[in-house]
C-alpha cells in the first residue's frame, strides 16, 4: 500500500452528508491528512444512519465508508471562541485546504467566510460545495439535483415515471470535480504561492455532464429516457436468462453481423436488421425475438458463447458477484477497527495502488491529540472548554 503523493497535505474540512465527505476522502487515498470539524451537539447527520454495526450512536454504517483514513475534532463555530480556535488550528496546523459544504448563509455566522480565513494563510484553499452556488441559498440534496439537472428525466422506462439513479450521482460528481479543483489549486499554489476560492455548485457540476442532452436538445431533438435501450444504437437491453440476467449492447453493425453469426441467433440475419437504423426502426420485435434467444441458456452459456464473438455482454451482477469478480476482489481495500475488531471492504481508487487507510473516527476522537499537539492545550483546558461546549 502507498502512501500517496499528497503526504505533507493538510485539510481541515466543516464537513457532513456525502459529497464532501467523499472528496476528502479521495484526498485521504492520496495521502492527505484529513481533519473532520463537526459540532459536539449536532455532528453529522450520517453519523447516526444505517445499521448499528458498532453498538455506538455516532458510528452507524452509513457513515463508515467515506470516512475512512481521517480524523475527526469537534468544536463549536457558532461561539466566537471556537471560531478563533478555527483560525489558530489553521495557522498552527499549516492547513493547505479548508472545505465546507454548509450553506451559504451560515459563511459568516460561523466565521468561514473566505477573506477572513486567508487573512490568516494567505496561500490557503478554501473550498465550498453549495446545491446551486454561493449566491443561492436553496437546500438542496442529490435526488432534488437529479430532478432539477434533467438527470431524472433521463432515467426509467419510456413511458414510465422519471427515477433516480441508484447512487447519489450528482453528490459524487460535484466531489470528483471539487477534487480536481482541489489538485489544480495546489498546482497553481506550487507554482505561483497563490491561494485560492474554490466554489462548486452542484447544480452546475451535474449538468456539465449533460453534453450531448443539452447539444442534442438545442439543435431540436427530444432526449428523453428509454429504459435499458439506448436512443441511438439498438439492440441494447436486458434480458433474461434462466439463471439471471446479461445486457447486450451492440454498437455497430459489425458487432451485430458476429452475433446473428452464432447458430442461436442466426434466425435474426435479416437484411433489414444488417445497419442499425433498420434495427432501431423495429426495436419491439427485435428485442422480443431477442429474448427468445436467451431464455433458454444460462448467463454463462449467452455470456462464453457473445464473448467468444467479441460481443459486448455482461451479467447483471448483484454485489456480491462485483466483490467477488477477481478484477474487483484484488483491489479491494480492508480497513479494520483496532477497538472492535470490525473490518469493512473499500474498493480502491480507479488508479494507483491501494491507499492505506484508518478506520472511520469517532466523533470528537482526536480533540486530545489535535488540540494538544497543534495549539498546546493542556487537558485541564481542553476539559474547561468541553464543558463550556465550545468543543
Amino acid at each position: 500500500m502507498s502512501r500517496g503523493l499528497l503526504a505533507g497535505v493538510t485539510v481541515l474540512s466543516l464537513e457532513q452528508a456525502t459529497t464532501l465527505p467523499f472528496l476528502t476522502y479521495r484526498l485521504a487515498c492520496d495521502g492527505a491528512r484529513v481533519i473532520r470539524v463537526e459540532n459536539a451537539e449536532r455532528p453529522d447527520p450520517n453519523r447516526f444512519i444505517g445499521r448499528g454495526v458498532l453498538a455506538e450512536p455516532a458510528m452507524r454504517s452509513y457513515f463508515l465508508p467515506n470516512n475512512c483514513g481521517k480524523e475527526a475534532i469537534t468544536l463549536n463555530l457558532g461561539h466566537p471562541e471556537g471560531q478563533t480556535l478555527l483560525r489558530e488550528l489553521i495557522a498552527k496546523l499549516r492547513v493547505d485546504v479548508f472545505a465546507c459544504n454548509q450553506r451559504p448563509r451560515s459563511y459568516a455566522r460561523l466565521g468561514i467566510e473566505p477573506g477572513p480565513l486567508a487573512a490568516v494563510k494567505p496561500d490557503l484553499i478554501w473550498l465550498g460545495i453549495t446545491g446551486f452556488g454561493p449566491e443561492h441559498d436553496e437546500a438542496a440534496y442529490d435526488p432534488i439535483l437529479q430532478a432539477r439537472s434533467g438527470f431524472m428525466e433521463l432515467t426509467g422506462e419510456t413511458n414510465g415515471s422519471p427515477l433516480v439513479f441508484g447512487l447519489p450521482m450528482v453528490d459524487l460528481g460535484a466531489a470528483e470535480h471539487g477534487y480536481s479543483e482541489v489538485m489544480k489549486a495546489l498546482y497553481r499554489r506550487a507554482t505561483t504561492g497563490e491561494g485560492a476560492r474554490i466554489d462548486v455548485s452542484m447544480l452546475r457540476s451535474a449538468v456539465s455532464w449533460m453534453v450531448a442532452p443539452v447539444a442534442l436538445s438545442s439543435l431540436g431533438e427530444r432526449v428523453t429516457r428509454k429504459g435499458n435501450r439506448h436512443q441511438f444504437f439498438a439492440p441494447v437491453a436486458v434480458h433474461r436468462t434462466r439463471d439471471g440476467h446479461v445486457y447486450l449492447a451492440i454498437g455497430n453493425d459489425q458487432q451485430w453481423a458476429a452475433l446473428t453469426a452464432l447458430d442461436r441467433f442466426r434466425g435474426l440475419a435479416r437484411p433489414e436488421y444488417a445497419a442499425n437504423a433498420g434495427r432501431i426502426g423495429d426495436v419491439e420485435r427485435l428485442d422480443r425475438e431477442l429474448a427468445a434467444c436467451f431464455a433458454d441458456l444460462t448467463s454463462a452459456e449467452a455470456l462464453a458463447a457473445l464473448r467468444t464473438a467479441g460481443v459486448p455482454v455482461s451479467r447483471v451482477s448483484t454485489m456480491a458477484d462485483v466483490m467477488a469478480d477477481r478484477l474487483v476482489a484484488e483491489r479491494l481495500v480492508e480497513i479494520r477497527d483496532p477497538r472492535s475488531g470490525l473490518r469493512i471492504a473499500l474498493p480502491a481508487p480507479p488508479v494507483g495502488e491501494p491507499p492505506a487507510l484508518s478506520f472511520p473516527p469517532r466523533l470528537g476522537e482526536h480533540n486530545e491529540k489535535i488540540y494538544g499537539e497543534a495549539l498546546g492545550l493542556p487537558p485541564e483546558r481542553l476539559a474547561e472548554l468541553r464543558r463550556r461546549q465550545i468543543v
